[in-house]
């Protein structure tokens, strides 16, 4: 080979210049099976492949694929540190900054969400959908003034934003703030069909007026809506004993402790954590092309 490469003015390749060309094609080898293991739903084994193409050659798609892939996996902090290395890497780029936000909120970390937030803003001071973000961050801190200020804000800028009319309503009923409260809740009545956190929403500003007749009816119909929910059935039922309508609530109340999982209890109106969790693998799931 050598007498060749000479006589043909070929050069030689040196052992440095072959270790990179190989260290290359293993990189890319490692890389398309880590997307290919991800299309085919094999997480731990594309995780594997990811980790070690990075060992040879830092790249951003794949630390943005990992960040999938360990939210996917329930491994938060992991996946926060990749979208940090992101950030840094594209630190104008609000997607990013979104989903730490996001991640932060699946932690329940509402102070680092804010922050994320908060630098989401500093790059469109007009997406509705990190001030909503924000909204929910100070919720968390239980700051309400802020929750319905960055709540209003969303809507401000899109009016047709549902979760933030939610979320403000909530917020204006903790606050005892009734007519504002309703106001939300029509608004979401109007433009939703038996949604079960809007009737709920709805069944708990009646309760609190108190309209007892108009709270039965409407956990009436989350229970329509969601025959499962022992939080409707427990609700109903306090509400009935109020009345002194004692077989109905006693009804009401072992239905509830029937359909209340172990352990649990759907009291307020803070979201558990698995419920956070499953909000947000969904979340994930519209921002991944791959189905996470």
């Amino acid at each position: 080979m050598n007498f060749f490469q000479k006589l043909f003015g070929g050069k030689e390749e040196t052992k440095e210049e072959v270790k990179v060309q190989n260290e290359a094609k293993n990189f890319e080898m490692f890389k398309y099976d880590g997307v290919r293991a991800m299309k085919t739903g094999e997480v731990e084994y594309a995780v594997k492949c990811f980790k070690r193409a990075l060992e040879i050659q830092d790249d951003l798609e794949i630390h943005d694929h990992l960040s999938v892939l360990f939210a996917h996996q329930g491994q938060l902090t992991e996946a926060y540190d990749e979208l940090q290395l992101l950030s840094e890497a594209q630190p104008d780029n609000i997607q990013i900054y979104v989903r730490m936000a996001n991640i932060a909120y699946m932690m329940e970390n509402y102070g680092t969400m804010a922050t994320a937030c908060e630098k989401a803003i500093l790059i469109d001071k007009d997406n509705a959908e990190a001030h909503y973000l924000y909204a929910q961050a100070s919720k968390g801190q239980g700051d309400d003034v802020n929750t319905v200020a960055m709540a209003t804000k969303a809507i401000s800028l899109n009016e047709k934003y549902g979760d933030a009319y939610l979320l403000r309503g909530e917020t204006y009923l903790r606050m005892e703030q009734l007519d504002d409260a309703t106001a939300d809740a029509n608004w979401l009545l109007e433009h939703t069909a038996d949604n079960e956190d809007v009737l709920l929403l709805k069944a708990h500003i009646e309760r609190a007026l108190p309209h007892n007749e108009e709270a039965i009816a409407w956990f009436g119909k989350v229970i329509d809506a969601n025959p499962f929910s022992a939080q409707a059935y427990k609700e109903r039922g306090e509400v009935y004993a109020e009345m002194g309508k004692d077989s109905e609530a006693a009804a009401d109340a072992a239905k509830a402790a029937e359909l209340m999982p172990v352990g649990g209890d759907n009291e307020g109106d803070g979201a558990s954590s698995q419920d956070i969790a499953t909000q947000m693998e969904k979340k994930y799931k519209e921002m991944n092309p791959y189905g996470f």
